[in-house]
């Protein structure tokens, strides 16, 4: 299930996405060369920003594996971006082939690669939708037709909530997912942070603001009232790389807070 591409907004190749400067920095394609230099002068100011990427990355495995150990085989990824190597339909199905997966994303480039990449697949979808409008991206047909809300879902949301700045509006957007969704349903969430390297992080945040989608830092406070009063599993809201760090080996650069939390 894919959305209809031609109600696509046009592309500015000349300014550079958040969601194809993600999938640079994870070595993908799908991104213009305004993208990457805009990836080369945050590493220019945080050298150790693609291994922060990467950890999210792993950290996102890590939850789906978790989600799908609890018992559940449906998943809403808002702010998905492009599902290339390590994406969760892939993580999900190492153990369970039928687990359904809705990707969300708004940048263009990103759902019609999304679109082409998921092609052939009736268990995934990927919805051209704006995280900010609930009703629309639960009203699209490929999350409404795909996932089943009488049961339980993993909700996802990815190093995405740092480009939703008023704390009021983000906190609400995310209780109003999660007041859609099943008990028993799961929410994942990671979050850039200043808390540790303050500096580098800092003048990472000043470079994201010369592209579309300004990012926000957020203390782990603010991160933890995103999670409003889900019942967090261990170990709490902590660095991505030490969530159930089981595949990360070595000393990690830190740079998000995550945590998951049960619904209801």
């Amino acid at each position: 299930m894919t959305t209809d591409l031609s109600k696509l907004p046009p592309v500015d190749p000349e300014v550079p996405n958040a969601a194809r400067m993600y999938d640079y920095f994870l070595g993908g394609s799908h991104n213009f060369a305004a993208d990457r230099a805009a990836v080369e002068r945050i590493t220019a100011v945080m050298p150790f920003a693609t291994q922060v990427i990467h950890a999210n990355r792993y950290f996102l495995g890590r939850a789906v594996r978790f989600c799908v150990r609890e018992g559940i085989d449906q998943f809403l990824d808002l702010g998905s971006g492009i599902p290339t190597v390590g994406n969760v339909h892939e993580a999900a199905r190492e153990t369970t082939p039928t687990a359904r997966v809705a990707y969300v994303d708004n940048e263009p480039v990103t759902v019609a690669s999304a679109a082409a990449l998921l092609d052939g697949d009736p268990l995934t979808s990927i919805t051209a939708a704006d995280l900010r409008d609930p009703d629309d991206v639960l009203a699209a047909s490929g999350v409404r037709d795909l996932l089943d809300f009488s049961r339980p879902v993993a909700l996802l949301t990815l190093s995405v909530m740092q480009f939703v700045h008023d704390d009021a509006e983000a906190a609400g957007l995310l209780a109003e997912y999660r007041s859609r969704l099943a008990p028993g349903s799961l929410h994942a969430l990671s979050h850039v942070t200043g808390d540790h390297d303050a500096a580098e992080l800092s003048a990472a945040e000043d470079e994201y603001r010369s592209t579309a989608n300004p990012g926000l830092l957020r203390t782990r406070e603010q991160v933890a009232a995103l999670l409003g009063d889900v019942e967090l599993v261990e170990p709490g809201i902590v660095d991505v790389t030490e969530w159930r760090s089981e595949d990360m080996v070595g000393e990690q650069h830190r740079g998000m807070w995550a945590g998951v939390g049960r619904i209801g």
